[in-house]
This record gives structure tokens, C-alpha cells and sequence, in this order.
């Protein structure tokens, strides 16, 4: 019968076998990563947010200017008379046809303000922003077709 020779715990796990290591990270390999994975999100992250936030606006100049082209087209079929409510838009008419499908909400699920003409002055559509409140600046700001024909006539 043949004994085994006693073996420390550092000699136990020792591979026979000389070239092969054990597989895994060291834990500074692994804090080299963290660090270039945080230096980058630093970079990323305000881009990518700008960037949303601009996406945001030009959807909403997109879905203001398609509900003015729907108004417009509402009036000219009805003797110059804009709608009382933009609902009106999505209801069909004599042929089966409405203006628009369903208003959208803003990018912010807010649904779109209208405000039919009064005293004078022309129907407005507008988003009032993340908010959902009147005024605000930046994410937070008004948006309303006339200050997109304004910006539109400036350029």
C-alpha cells in the first residue's frame, strides 16, 4: 500500500501542469475597467441628454405643425370657422374622414393645449414643456405654434 506524502494548502492548489493560471480578474484589472467605464459615462451621458432633450423639441414642433396643418384644413372646409376643441379634428366628417387619427400627447404625456381664436386673435397649440406647467425655461419651456412660425420666419 503506498502513502501520499503530505502536501501544504499552498502546494494543493498548484496545477501540475506549468503555463496554465487560474482563470479570473485581478482586482486591479477589474478597477482599471470601473474606472475607464466611469470616465466614459462622465463623457456620454451629458451628450446623450442634450441630445433627448433637442429630440423632444423637434417632436414637438412636428406634432404642433401637424395639428395646425389639420386646423387649417378643418377651416377651409368650414367656411373659415376653426374647431372648438381640438376632439373635433378626429371626428369624421359626412365621408367617414377625420383630419387626424387621435391627437398626440407631447413627449412628456402631456396632452396638447388649444385654444380656439378669440377677440381677434389666432387659435394657439401648444405643449408646456416636461412641466406640464405654464412658462418655465429650458426642458420646462413653452412651445406653441406661433413661436414656431416666429423661429421659422427668423431662419
Amino acid at each position: 500500500m503506498k502513502r501520499f506524502a503530505s502536501t501544504s494548502c499552498s502546494s494543493f492548489h498548484r496545477t501540475s501542469r506549468p503555463g496554465l493560471r487560474r482563470a479570473g480578474f485581478s482586482l486591479a484589472e477589474l478597477m482599471v475597467v470601473i474606472v475607464i467605464l466611469g470616465l466614459l459615462a462622465t463623457i456620454v451621458v451629458p451628450n446623450v441628454m442634450k441630445y433627448l432633450f433637442a429630440s423632444n423639441q423637434t417632436k414637438v414642433k412636428s406634432d404642433i405643425s401637424a395639428i395646425v396643418t389639420a386646423i387649417d384644413s378643418y377651416r377651409v372646409d368650414n367656411g373659415g370657422r376653426a374647431p372648438e376643441s381640438l376632439d373635433a379634428l378626429t371626428q369624421p366628417d359626412s365621408n367617414g374622414n377625420s383630419y387626424v387619427k387621435a391627437i398626440p400627447d407631447d413627449p412628456w404625456k402631456n396632452a396638447y393645449v388649444y385654444e380656439p381664436p378669440s377677440a381677434g386673435n389666432d387659435y394657439v397649440v401648444k405643449s408646456y414643456g416636461r412641466d406640464g406647467q405654464p412658462g418655465g425655461q429650458g426642458e420646462d419651456a413653452d412651445i406653441d405654434n406661433l413661436s414656431i412660425l416666429k423661429s421659422s420666419k427668423a431662419n
